[in-house]
């Protein structure tokens, strides 16, 4: 019998979930920056240049950016890492991962590339100096096996950070639902003519483990310290995790 998981609220067998988040991705791809920043008002521009500025990433590191989508996380990686550095954009989805490597290109950043599988990283053990993911990692469907992975990949020391949607804050959660459900699938349908990728999106955040449920993976899966930062009233959150 196949294991089931979940595909927003739906119930699924694993076999189909990547194969369903997919064609969510490949779907959105060509409107993703666009939308990013309609949904967030422009807000995930914020909650990444935190990532950055509080990565404690040098002139030098190596990073992997998982589920790297449009490259707005690699842009910065590679601007704090510098000549002597390396920064790896990822991504299980062909037409992100293109979308991304091209926004790169036309703005003369050549950085090294790979359709990647977050559950079977194709790098050595003990390489990188920090791993980041930046709202992907809800879409993956072994989150256990991911986060073992990008612990592997981590030099001792390395630290990994997760960047995602989380558990809002109880007096917001009234407005977000609303805002969620009935206004993100018509501005998808508007704009990126695509109610249902939207609608899944949504629902996909529902499903995610809360700020603590997720703290706890991040320790199973091996890593030494784990913190959190809520931004925005717990719409996000932005988790470390060192390897000690």
């Amino acid at each position: 019998m196949n294991n089931q998981t979940h595909f927003g609220f739906k119930t699924v067998d694993e076999s189909e979930k990547a194969g369903k988040v997919a064609e969510v991705f490949h779907s959105v791809a060509q409107k993703y920056d666009v939308m990013n920043d309609l949904m967030s008002g422009g807000l995930h521009r914020v909650w990444k240049h935190f990532t950055l500025t509080t990565s404690g990433v040098r002139a030098g590191d190596k990073v992997l950016d998982i589920a790297g989508g449009t490259g707005d996380l690699a842009r910065g990686w590679a601007k704090r890492v510098g000549k002597s550095g390396e920064v790896w954009l990822t991504d299980i989805n062909s037409s992100m991962l293109t979308v991304g490597r091209d926004r790169l290109l036309d703005e003369g950043l050549i950085l090294p590339v790979s359709l990647a599988d977050a559950e079977k990283l194709p790098f050595p053990d003990n390489y990188f100096n920090a791993v980041s993911v930046a709202f992907g990692l809800r879409n993956m469907t072994h989150k256990d096996v991911a986060l073992k992975e990008m612990f592997r990949v981590l030099k001792p020391g390395g630290k990994l950070l997760v960047l995602e949607f989380s558990k809002v804050w109880k007096p917001l959660a009234p407005f977000y639902d609303f805002y969620s459900f009935k206004a993100l699938p018509v501005m998808g349908k508007l704009v990126a003519n695509d109610a249902d990728s939207y609608q899944y999106l949504a629902e996909s955040i529902r499903m995610h483990p809360d700020q603590e449920t997720l703290k706890q993976m991040m320790l199973d899966a091996g890593f030494g310290r784990v913190d959190y930062h809520n931004m925005t009233g717990g719409v996000v959150a932005l988790h470390k995790g060192i390897k000690f």
